[in-house]
């Protein structure tokens, strides 16, 4: 399994800082990142969370999907390479 997680469902308000310490209640995080617009610097609603363990990635998905974060329900999933 990888350590790194799509987590969808974001919060137009939700920072990096919150979205790390959310996922760090299950183990090392690595990186944690809200990918925004590039011209307007909004969040997407998406970011990646990357885990030091897979077994903490893990946990995490079944900690925290369909959780709430800063007041929105939130996917967590395994992260999919990117399709070209």
């Amino acid at each position: 399994m990888s350590n790194k997680l799509f987590v969808g469902g974001l919060s137009w308000g939700t920072q990096e800082a919150g979205l790390r310490a959310a996922f760090e209640e299950y183990g090392t995080v690595t990186d944690a990142v809200v990918i925004t617009d590039r011209e307007t610097g909004r969040s997407r609603g998406f970011g990646f969370v990357t885990f030091e363990d897979a077994d903490d990635a893990q946990a995490a998905i079944e900690g925290l999907h369909q959780q709430e974060l800063d007041g929105r329900r939130i996917n967590v999933d395994v992260a999919q390479e990117r399709r070209r």
